[in-house]
């Protein structure tokens, strides 16, 4: 895989943000949850996820290298919530009470569930497909397991199968 190469300071800045953060949720929740591992082969739109069975956080270099303050700020965070939830709770509701209250309460960072981050660095091909109401965008992968017959997709507004080609409209 084709992964940027993070700068010594962006790795130690995100380093200080777990690692602050789990001192915080710690001290709070009087326990010595262990520090998770944390790579950076994220791939996608998505800013990171957290690996509950390999207790480990994953980030996306791309969307990193562009949003470094909100990695530290907000990302690192939410992903940590998800792991110490894990440990803490069980399993639950991804972003459900216990997320939440782990996100404002133990940490102090708004629970908020998505990023707003510019997408074009990492956003792959995508093909046109269409339902009777409106054109959706399919990516790769999708648009494979629809050509090997896998997969079928509905526009969640009609409820139609979505068909590739061009616009019945």
């Amino acid at each position: 895989m084709n992964t940027r190469r993070i700068p010594i300071a962006i790795q130690q800045a995100i380093m200080r943000s777990l690692r602050a953060n789990l001192v915080r949720a710690n001290h709070y929740l009087n326990t010595q949850y262990p520090e998770p591992k944390i790579s950076w082969q994220q791939r996608g739109t998505s800013a990171g996820t957290a690996w509950l069975e390999s207790y480990e956080i994953r980030l996306n270099p791309l969307l990193l290298l562009e949003n470094q303050q909100a990695f530290t700020d907000q990302v690192v965070p939410h992903e940590l919530a998800h792991l110490l939830v894990w440990k803490h709770f069980g399993r639950v509701a991804p972003h459900g009470k216990e997320w939440k209250w782990m996100m404002e309460t133990v940490l102090g960072v708004p629970a908020l569930r998505t990023h707003q981050f510019e997408l074009s660095a990492v956003r792959s091909n995508t093909f046109p497909y269409y339902c009777r109401c409106q054109q959706h965008q399919l990516t790769v992968r999708r648009h494979n397991r629809v050509l090997r017959k896998q997969a079928e997709y509905r526009c969640i507004h009609c409820g139609e199968i979505l068909k590739p080609g061009t616009s019945p409209l």
